[in-house]
C-alpha cells in the first residue's frame, strides 16, 4: 500500500478505533479489552511490523491454550438473554467468524438496503445503534458487568476475553496468511471445545489463504487446488481488512439513506448480480416445446461412500431378573402394598420447596379409586362411557407430575389407554387444531384433568368450557380423590401380565404440523422399563431428578414408568422453577443425594451461566447425569462446558450420558454409566460438506464447516439396530455413510393409531443388504434420527429426519444452520434464540427459508447487517444460499406449548402471507440455479423452405381477411359520397328532422340532442366563425378540446365545412391541471395547430392561475369559445378537391408513454364507416349506445362519425358520469331498448365493481338487458377475458345473453381491424351472421418462445386467450416475423399485419421521423407475396382456423392477440408479456388489488398495490418472488409495494408501465416498501 508512508493510519483502522473508543466509553468494553485491541489495531503499523514480503513460514507467537480448567472462561454475566442454548457452541462461533473473515477476503457482496416509508420504520433508541462499519470480530467481552436479568435469559456466550483476543489472533493469521501449525490442540483432549477450537485455528492457518475474486465451486475441491493457490494468500498481507459491506461501493450502497436515489440501488443490486454464482450451470435440454428446468447433475468430485456394507449391531442379552415385575401395574401393587410409605415423587413449589409428597401406598389406592370412577361413574350402568381399550385424554399442566402419575396409573389398570396432552391455553394455540384431530381420530370421548387446571381453561360466559377449534367434544373429568367415589370393598382392579394391548399413546408433531399418536402397547412398555434398568443399573429406592415434561419422551420413560419398576423416588423440578432459579436441578441433587439425574442441555447451559452464585454444590453423588437430547449435535458444547465448570465440584467425567430417543422407536441408544474414567467418550469432527452428501468424514478440507459429535452410547439391550437409507428402498448403509437409524426390538412403539400406511412405512421396515436379502425376519422401526454406527458399536446421531432440507441434491440440517446464524455477531440480536429453518419447495427444488425474531431495540441498520452476515455465514460454512431471510418483532412467532417455536405454524403463516415481517432479505439470484437456460434464437425459415402454394415449412400461410367490399351488393346511399360533409349535407336535406344524436346526462335524462339538420346549421357557424375570427386557410389544423358531448360533433364538421383538418383533445382535468394540462399542450403542439376551439368554461380553466403554473400559457395558439357563434352562415362550404386529403388527425398516448398521431384521409375514413357500417348492420332506424371517450381510435369514430355516414341513432353516455352512477350505461340500454352498445374496459370494471352486489335492486327497477345483441368492449389490447367473463356472469341474471359480450381490437395503423357482433340463433330481428367467440388455452411456456401451442382447460401453464372479435369487411390480415417480415404459418406467434382500405396513411410528427413511419405503414414481406403493402400493427398475434362457418359457408378465421411487441419484455432472451406476470401476482395474496411490472437494466421490477396495513408490505415480497418463480421462471429484481392508485392508468384503462418505470426511478412513487432481491 502506498499511502502507509504518508498517511499514518488507513482510513479503516481509524474508524475501528474510534468504535473501540465509543465501546469503552459505553462501558461494552474493559480498559485492559480496549488496550488489547487498541494495540492490535495499531500493532500492525508500528515500525517493526514486518514487511510486505515477509516469509509465510516466519511462526507467529504461539497460540496460549485455553485449558479445560480455567473455568473463568464461564465466569461471564448472565448476558440478558440472546441465544437459544441447544445450539451454543464457541468453536462453532469461532468458525462462523472466520468463514465470515474469508468471504471478507473475496471481496463483497453489496446489498442494497430495502427502502421503508417512515411509518414502517420503528423509531428506535439510539443506543442500539451500530455503526455501519463495524464489525465484530471479538466475541463479548467479558466485562459489561453484572446487570444480568435475574431471569432465565441467561444464554449469552460464555467466553472470557482470553479467548476472544485469541481468536481474532487466529483470525487475522488465517487472514494474513501463516502457514505455521500451532500444536496446542494436544494440550486440550478433554475439553472438546477449545480443543477443537485450537485445533480449528491451525487448519485456518493451513487452509483459508486463497484470495478468490469469486465463490469458488465448492463441489469440485481438490487438495492440490489448494496448493496452487497458496501462494497467492501471502500478498494479502498488506491488505487492511476492508469494512463490511463492498468497501468500494460503501457509499453508494450501504451507506445510502433510506431516501437515496432508486436509481443507484439498482445499479449497486445490478453490480452483484453481475457477480459469477456458486454452483457452474450444468447443461440444460431445450426441448421442442418445453423448457426443461435444470436437472442439478451429480458431481463427479462429490464425495462417495467407499466403506464396507454395515453389520446390524446387537445389543447385549436382556438379562430378566428373578423378580422383575411381569407388569408394570403388577410392580405398582407390589410397592404400593409392601412399602406403602416409601416416597414415590416429591412435586416442587415455585420457590423450590417440597409441595408435596406421593407415597407408593397412595400411588396405588389412588390410581384404583380412578380406575373404578372412570369404568363405573361415567355414562350410565347400562351404558358405561367408557370400556377397556378406549382412549381417554390426560389433560395435566407441567407442575403437576403428581396428579398425571396417578391418573396415568389408574389408566394402566382400568385398561383404558391414555393420551397425554398438552392444556390447551386459548382457543386458538397454535397446533392446538391438529391434537384435536389426533383425539377425533382415537375417538376421545372423556378428558381426565386436575382441579387446578380444570378452572384455568378458558370458559364461556355460562362457565362451561368451550370446545377447542378441531376438538371432539369432551366431558371434562376432574381425577382429585375428594371428588372420587370410594370403589366398594369386592371391586378389585385386574391385574394381567404384560399383553399386546394398548398401553398408552404418545403424540407426536410432524415436520408439516399433523399430529400422529404412537400406540405403545404394555408388553413394549414392560420391555422398555427393563432395558432401561438395565442399562442405567437403576436399583430399587434409588433417587432421581426429573428436570423433563414427565407427559412424553425421556422424562415419561425415566421418572414416571421405571421409577415405579424399581420402586425409585422421582424428583420433579418444573419448568416454572427452573425458569425462576436455574439452579434448581441442582441443588435438587445436591440436597437429596441423588444417583441419577435427567436433564436436556439447555438445563446445563441455564446452571452454568448462574452456578456463580453458589458455594456449597456437590455433585459427587450422582452416577449419571442422562441428556435427553444429547443426540442433538449442538448438546455436546453444553456437555463439555459443564463437565469443565463442575468437575471440581465433584462431577465424575463418565456420568455424563447422552442418549438418543424418538416418540416410534422410545430410547434408541444411551451411554452407560461406566466406572472405568480411562475410556473416553467417542468424539467425531465431521466435515459438513461430507455430510451435506450423505458421507462420513473425519477430517476435510473446508476446516471451518465441522460438525462435532458425541456418541449416544450403544445399542439397548434385547435390541437390534441398523442404518438405511434416508430413502427409497431401506437398504443398509455403507460404514462410512449417514442414514436412518432403525431398531429391531420388542420395545418400540406398533403403529401410528388409525394410520396404517404410514404404520406400514415406519414400523414395519424389513431393511435389505446389497443383494437384496433382508436381514431379519423381523420388522425394525424407523428412528427419524440420522446418523451411524462408529467404532466400537458407538451410536452417532448427525440429525433427525424432520430437520432435513434436501437442496439441489444435498442434504442440510434445520438444526446445523439454527447454529451458524445465532453464532452470527451480534449474538444478542435474535431475540432469546428465537429463530426457524424451514425449506419451502419453490420450482421443483427445496429453498431454505430463516426466520429470526429480533431484538425490539434493533435498528434498520443492525438488522440489516445481520441478515447480510448471515448469509454469508451460511453460505461459507454450508455452502448453500438462504433463499429468504425474515425478521419478525419479538415475540411474534407462533409458540409451542413449551415456549418453544412451532416450526410448521411459522411455515405456515410464511407461505400464506401473515406472518409480518418487519425486514425481509430474499435472495433469489443466489439460490436458483435450475433456471432453463436462457434461450437462443434459432433462424428463421428462409425463402427456400416456402412450398408451393400456401404453406410455409408445411402448414397453411397464417393470413385471413373479412368480407369482401366490392362484391357486396347493398343499399347504401352514402356510398356515393366521398367526403363525410357531404354526407352530413345530403341527410340535412332529405332527412332533416331524423335525431343522430341524443347525450344523457347522469341522471340518465336527456341533456341535448341534435338531429341532421341542427348538426348541419351549427357546423356551418362553426365555419364561418373558423373564417372570420380565426383566419384559417384550407388545410390548417384545429383543436378541438371539448368534455365528451354535441359540442365536439358540431365543431368536428364545423371543421370538415371549413376545410380545416380536426384534431380532438381531451380537455385538462379541473382537480388535476399540473399533469392534465401539459398532455394538451403538447398534442397542441406537436399537431402544429394553428388555432383551438372549445367551450367558454374550459377557455377559462385555459387561462386560470393553475394552469400557468403547469404550462406556458403565453405559447397557445388562438383560443375560440364556439358557446357565442355568429349568426350568419358561410358563404360556400369548402369542398376538397382530392379524397386522399387529409380529413382529420388521431393523437393518442400508446402505453408506454408515446405521443403518436396518424392520418386519416377522406377515402379512409368513409371506408372505415361503412365497413363498421356493414359489420354492425346499421341502418337510420337502429340505436347504439356508446359509453366511450370521443378522443381517438374506434371511440371517435363511433361518437362522432358513424351516426352521419348510417343514420342510426346514437345515444352517447360520457364515461365519467358513471362515476356518479354507475348503472347509468346499463339503465340506458335497458330503457331505450337498445340491440348495439359499444363501451370500454373501464366501464365495464366499473359495472362489475360497482354494482356487483345491486343486480337484485337494479331487477326490481326493470332493468332488463336481453334485447341486448352485441356488447363491444373498444380496446388496443389483448381481450381481458376475466373481466369479460366476470361482466357476463354477474349480469346473466338481468338477461345479457352470455355470447353477447365481445371485444374489438384497433391499434394505431388501423383504428380498428375486429369488430365482432356475435350471432345469437333467431332473436326478434334476424342478427348478422357471425359465428360464436372461441376461447383458446395455450401455453404460456411455449409463447415466451413465439410458438403457439394449444392446450386443454385447466392444463399447467395454461393462458386463456379470447379471439378479438370479426375481421371487418375490407381487412386483410398476415401474420409475419417481427425480425425477418417472413409470412409465418397458422397457429404461429407473429406480428399481425394488416392491408385495408381505412388504413391510416402515416404518422403525423413534428420530427418526421420517415424511417419509422414508412416501416409502420409501407412493409412489405420479404418472401412470399412481395408485392402487397402491409401496415405493421406492432401487436403479437396468431390466427387460427375455427371449425366454424359464417353465413357464406367460408371457414371462420379467428385472430388472437397476445400483447404489444413494446410493451413485450425481453428477458432471458425469452418475450414476457406484462400481464401475465401481473395476473399471477395479483392471485398470490388478497391484499394485492393492482400489479405493474417493468425491466430496468434486465431486472424484473413488481410494482403491487397493497389493500391492507403497512405491517402486510413485506409479506407480499417472498409471496410475488415465488410465484413469479414458478410460474414465470424468472426472478424478480425489485419488489416495490405503494399504495392503492399509485400505478397509472389512462382513460382506456390500460396501465402506464412506463410512466411508473419513469415515477420509480426519480423517486417519486413515495412507496411503503421496497425490496432489493439478490
Amino acid at each position: 500500500m502506498a499511502d502507509r508512508d504518508t498517511l499514518p493510519l488507513p482510513l479503516e483502522v481509524r474508524t475501528r478505533l474510534a468504535e473501540l473508543e465509543l465501546e469503552l466509553s459505553e462501558g461494552d468494553i474493559t480498559q485492559k479489552g480496549y488496550e488489547k485491541k487498541r494495540s492490535k489495531l495499531i500493532g500492525a503499523f508500528l515500525p517493526q511490523a514486518p514487511g510486505k514480503g515477509m516469509d509465510p513460514s516466519v511462526p507467529h507467537e504461539r497460540r496460549t491454550p485455553v485449558t479445560p480448567g480455567s473455568s473463568s472462561r464461564y465466569h461471564r454475566r448472565r448476558s440478558s438473554g440472546s441465544r437459544d442454548e441447544r445450539y451454543r457452541s464457541d468453536v462453532h462461533t469461532e468458525a462462523v467468524q472466520a468463514a465470515l473473515a474469508k468471504q471478507k477476503e473475496r471481496g463483497k457482496m453489496a446489498v442494497p438496503m430495502p427502502s421503508k416509508r417512515r411509518s414502517l420504520v420503528v423509531q428506535s433508541s439510539m443506543d442500539a445503534y451500530t455503526p455501519p462499519g463495524e464489525e465484530h470480530i471479538g466475541l463479548q467481552d467479558t466485562s459489561s458487568g453484572s446487570e444480568g436479568e435475574g431471569s432465565m435469559q441467561g444464554e449469552g456466550t460464555p467466553t472470557s476475553s482470553q479467548s476472544s483476543i485469541n481468536m481474532e489472533n487466529w483470525i487475522s493469521r488465517a487472514i494474513h496468511g501463516s502457514t505455521t501449525s500451532s500444536t496446542t490442540s494436544s494440550s486440550s483432549t478433554q475439553s472438546g471445545g477449545s480443543g477443537a477450537a485450537s485445533r480449528l485455528a491451525d487448519v485456518m492457518g493451513q487452509t483459508h489463504l486463497e484470495n478468490h475474486s469469486a465463490p469458488p465451486d465448492v463441489t469440485s475441491y481438490t487438495t492440490d487446488s489448494i496448493q496452487v493457490e497458496r501462494p497467492q494468500g501471502s500478498t494479502t498481507t498488506s491488505r487492511s481488512t476492508p469494512k463490511y459491506g463492498n468497501a468500494e461501493l460503501m457509499e453508494t450502497g450501504d451507506g445510502v439513506p433510506v431516501g437515496g436515489r432508486v436509481s443507484a440501488k439498482i445499479q449497486q443490486l445490478v453490480n452483484t448480480l453481475k457477480r459469477p454464482k456458486r454452483p457452474p450451470l450444468r447443461e440444460f435440454f431445450v426441448d421442442d416445446f418445453e423448457e426443461l428446468l435444470e436437472v442439478q447433475q451429480p458431481d463427479p468430485n462429490q464425495p462417495k461412500a467407499e466403506g464396507a456394507q454395515m453389520l446390524a449391531m446387537r445389543g447385549e442379552q436382556l438379562g430378566v431378573v428373578t423378580n422383575w415385575p411381569l407388569s408394570l401395574e403388577a410392580a405398582l401393587q407390589r410397592w404400593g402394598t409392601i412399602s406403602p410409605k416409601a416416597p414415590c415423587l416429591t412435586t416442587m413449589d415455585t420457590n423450590g420447596k417440597p409441595l408435596y409428597i406421593l407415597t407408593y401406598g397412595k400411588l396405588w389406592t389412588r390410581s384404583i379409586k380412578v380406575a373404578y370412577n372412570v369404568l363405573h361413574k361415567l355414562g350410565s350402568k347400562q351404558e358405561p362411557m367408557l370400556r377397556p381399550g378406549d382412549r381417554v385424554a390426560l389433560v395435566f399442566p407441567n407442575n403437576d407430575p403428581a396428579a398425571f402419575m396417578v391418573a396415568f396409573y389408574g389408566c394402566l389398570l382400568a385398561e383404558v389407554v391414555p393420551v397425554p396432552i398438552e392444556v390447551p391455553l386459548t382457543r386458538k394455540d397454535a397446533g392446538s387444531q391438529q391434537i384435536g384431530f389426533l383425539l377425533g381420530s382415537c375417538g376421545v370421548t372423556v378428558a381426565l384433568t386436575s382441579d387446578a387446571c380444570h378452572k384455568g381453561l378458558p370458559k364461556s360466559p355460562t362457565g362451561e368450557i368451550p370446545q377447542f377449534k378441531g376438538w371432539p367434544k369432551l366431558l371434562w373429568f376432574v381425577t382429585e380423590s375428594k371428588h372420587l367415589s370410594k370403589p366398594p370393598r369386592d371391586w378389585f382392579p385386574h391385574i394381567k401380565d404384560a399383553n399386546n394391548e394398548t398401553a398408552y399413546i404418545e403424540y407426536k408433531t410432524c415436520k408439516d404440523g399433523s399430529v400422529l399418536g404412537v400406540t405403545v402397547m404394555r408388553i413394549a412398555l414392560l420391555t422398555h422399563c427393563q432395558a432401561l434398568t438395565q442399562s442405567c443399573g437403576y436399583t430399587e429406592a434409588e433417587t432421581i431428578v426429573n428436570v423433563l415434561d414427565f407427559k412424553k419422551d425421556v422424562g415419561l420413560w425415566h421418572g414416571i414408568l421405571t421409577s415405579v419398576m424399581n420402586m425409585m423416588h422421582v424428583i420433579s423440578i418444573p419448568y416454572s422453577l427452573m425458569k425462576v432459579n436455574p439452579l434448581s436441578w441442582i441443588q435438587k441433587v445436591c440436597q437429596y443425594k441423588a444417583k441419577v439425574a435427567c436433564v436436556k442441555s439447555r438445563d446445563m447451559h441455564w446452571a452454568l451461566v448462574a452456578h456463580r452464585d453458589q458455594r456449597d454444590i456437590n455433585l459427587s453423588s450422582l452416577r449419571m447425569l442422562v441428556v435427553a437430547d444429547g443426540a442433538n449435535p449442538w448438546s455436546i458444547s453444553s456437555c463439555d462446558a459443564f463437565l469443565n465448570v463442575f468437575q471440581s465440584k465433584g462431577l465424575k467425567p463418565e456420568v455424563i450420558c447422552p442418549c438418543a430417543s424418538s416418540p416410534e422407536a422410545l430410547t434408541v441408544a444411551i451411554r452407560r454409566p461406566t466406572d472405568d474414567s480411562n475410556q473416553p467418550p467417542g468424539r467425531g469432527v465431521l466435515s459438513m460438506q461430507g455430510l451435506s452428501h450423505g458421507v462420513i468424514r473425519v477430517d476435510s478440507e473446508e476446516k471451518l464447516s465441522v460438525l462435532t459429535l458425541q456418541d449416544v452410547g450403544t445399542v439397548m439391550p434385547g435390541a437390534l439396530m441398523c442404518v438405511v437409507k434416508p430413502d427409497g428402498v431401506p437398504q443398509l448403509c455403507k460404514t462410512d455413510e449417514i442414514g436412518e437409524l432403525c431398531v429391531g426390538s420388542i420395545a418400540t412403539g406398533t403403529s401410528y393409531y388409525g394410520l396404517s400406511g404410514m404404520t406400514k412405512n415406519t414400523f414395519e421396515v424389513f431393511p435389505m443388504n446389497s443383494v437384496g436379502a433382508l436381514i431379519s425376519e423381523y420388522p425394525f422401526t424407523r428412528t427419524g434420527l440420522l446418523g451411524f454406527v462408529g467404532p466400537g458399536g458407538l451410536c452417532f446421531i448427525a440429525g433427525k429426519m424432520d430437520g432435513l432440507m434436501v437442496v439441489g441434491g444435498r442434504r442440510h440440517n434445520a438444526d446445523d444452520i439454527v447454529a451458524t446464524a445465532l453464532a452470527v455477531e451480534p449474538m444478542k440480536f435474535v431475540y432469546r434464540g428465537r429463530i426457524a429453518v424451514f425449506s419451502i419447495s419453490v420450482l421443483h427444488d427445496e429453498r431454505i427459508v430463516v426466520v429470526a425474531e429480533q431484538r425490539p431495540d434493533s435498528t434498520e441498520e443492525d438488522s440489516f447487517q445481520w441478515m447480510s452476515r448471515v448469509l454469508q455465514a451460511i453460505d461459507g460454512i454450508h455452502q448453500v444460499g438462504v433463499y429468504c431471510l425474515a425478521l419478525v418483532p419479538s415475540n411474534t412467532l407462533p409458540k409451542t406449548p413449551l415456549g418453544g417455536i412451532h416450526l410448521s405454524e411459522s411455515k405456515q403463516l410464511f407461505l400464506e402471507g401473515s406472518l409480518h415481517p418487519c425486514n425481509v432479505l430474499m435472495c433469489p439470484h443466489t439460490c436458483v440455479t435450475n433456471l432453463p437456460k436462457p434461450r437462443q434464437k434459432q433462424p428463421e425459415i428462409g425463402p427456400a423452405s416456402v412450398m408451393v402454394g400456401n404453406l410455409v415449412s408445411g402448414k397453411r400461410i397464417a393470413q385471413a381477411s373479412g368480407r369482401d367490399l366490392g362484391q357486396m351488393e347493398d343499399n347504401d346511399q352514402a356510398r356515393k359520397f366521398l367526403f363525410l360533409s357531404e354526407v352530413l349535407q345530403w341527410r340535412a336535406q332529405t332527412t332533416p328532422d331524423h335525431v343522430l344524436y341524443t347525450l344523457l346526462n347522469c341522471r340518465g335524462t336527456i341533456a341535448s340532442s341534435l338531429t341532421c339538420v341542427q348538426l348541419h346549421k351549427r357546423a356551418e357557424k362553426i365555419a364561418t366563425m373558423l373564417a372570420e375570427r380565426g383566419h384559417l386557410q384550407d388545410g390548417d389544423h384545429v383543436a378541438l378540446v371539448y368534455p365528451p358531448g354535441i359540442d365536439l360533433i358540431a365543431a368536428f364538421y364545423g371543421c370538415l365545412y371549413a376545410g380545416c383538418v380536426p384534431i380532438t383533445v381531451r380537455p385538462p382535468h379541473p382537480q388535476n391541471i399540473a399533469t392534465t394540462l401539459p398532455t394538451v399542450k403538447m398534442i397542441v403542439e406537436v399537431s402544429r395547430s394553428a388555432c383551438m376551439m372549445t367551450t367558454a368554461v374550459i377557455c377559462k380553466l385555459l387561462r386560470s392561475k393553475e394552469a400557468s403554473a403547469a404550462v406556458d400559457v403565453r405559447s397557445w395558439p388562438p383560443v375560440l369559445d364556439t358557446d357565442d357563434l355568429p349568426k350568419k352562415k358561410p358563404p360556400l362550404l369548402y369542398k376538397p378537391s382530392n379524397p386522399d386529403t387529409l380529413a382529420y388527425l388521431d393523437f393518442s398516448v400508446s402505453t408506454t408513454g408515446m405521443l403518436a398521431g396518424v392520418k386519416m384521409s377522406h377515402t379512409a375514413t368513409s371506408a372505415f364507416c361503412r365497413s363498421i357500417k356493414l359489420q354492425c348492420e346499421l341502418y337510420p332506424s337502429r340505436e347504439v349506445a356508446i359509453c366511450l371517450d370521443p378522443y381517438c381510435g374506434l371511440g371517435f369514430v363511433l361518437w362522432c362519425l358513424c351516426s352521419v355516414y348510417s343514420g342510426h341513432q346514437s345515444i352517447l353516455i360520457p364515461p365519467s358520469e358513471l362515476e356518479v352512477n354507475p348503472a347509468l350505461w346499463l339503465l340506458a340500454v335497458s330503457q331505450y331498448k337498445v340491440r348495439d352498445t359499444f363501451c370500454s374496459y373501464s366501464v365495464m370494471e366499473l359495472c362489475t365493481k360497482g354494482l356487483g352486489l345491486q343486480t337484485d335492486s337494479l331487477k326490481s327497477r326493470g332493468l332488463d338487458l336481453s334485447r341486448v345483441r352485441t356488447c363491444v368492449v373498444v380496446a388496443e389490447e389483448r381481450p381481458r377475458i376475466a373481466l369479460t367473463q366476470s361482466f357476463s356472469k354477474l349480469f346473466k341474471d338481468l338477461g345479457l345473453h352470455p355470447r353477447a359480450v365481445s371485444t374489438s381490437f384497433g391499434c394505431r395503423v388501423n383504428l380498428a381491424i375486429c369488430l365482432q357482433p356475435h350471432r345469437l340463433g333467431k332473436l326478434a330481428d334476424q342478427g348478422t351472421s357471425g359465428p360464436d367467440p372461441t376461447t383458446v388455452y395455450v401455453d404460456m411456456r411455449a409463447l415466451r418462445h413465439d410458438r403457439v401451442r394449444l392446450v386443454e382447460r385447466g392444463s399447467p401453464h395454461s393462458l386463456p386467450l379470447m379471439e378479438s372479435g370479426k375481421i371487418l369487411p375490407g381487412v386483410r390480415i398476415i401474420i409475419a416475423n417481427p425480425e425477418t417480415k417472413g409470412p409465418l404459418g397458422d397457429s404461429h406467434l407473429g406480428e399481425i399485419w394488416v392491408c385495408s382500405g381505412h388504413n391510416a396513411s402515416g404518422y403525423f410528427t413534428v420530427y418526421g421521423d420517415e424511417a419509422l413511419q414508412s416501416d409502420h405503414f409501407t412493409s412489405r414481406l420479404s418472401f412470399g407475396d412481395t408485392q402487397t403493402i402491409w401496415a405493421r400493427t406492432g401487436y403479437l398475434g396468431f390466427l387460427r382456423r375455427t371449425e366454424l362457418t359464417d353465413a357464406s359457408g367460408e371457414r371462420h378465421d379467428a385472430l388472437y392477440v397476445v400483447g404489444a411487441l413494446d410493451e413485450a419484455m425481453e428477458l432471458r432472451g425469452m418475450r414476457y408479456h406484462p400481464i401475465d406476470i401481473e395476473t399471477s401476482v395479483i392471485r398470490t395474496h388478497k391484499s394485492i388489488t393492482e400489479c405493474a411490472v417493468f425491466t430496468w437494466t434486465n431486472l424484473l421490477v413488481v410494482v403491487v398495490e397493497l389493500d391492507g396495513s403497512e405491517q402486510e408490505a413485506l409479506d407480499l415480497v417472498p409471496l410475488v418472488t415465488n410465484v413469479v418463480l414458478e410460474e414465470h421462471y424468472l426472478i424478480v429484481g425489485v419488489v416495490v409495494v405503494v399504495d392503492i392508485g399509485v400505478i397509472p392508468i389512462n382513460s382506456r384503462g390500460e396501465k402506464q408501465r412506463m410512466h411508473l418505470r419513469d415515477g420509480f426511478l426519480a423517486d417519486q412513487l413515495d412507496p411503503i416498501y421496497v425490496a432489493y432481491n439478490m
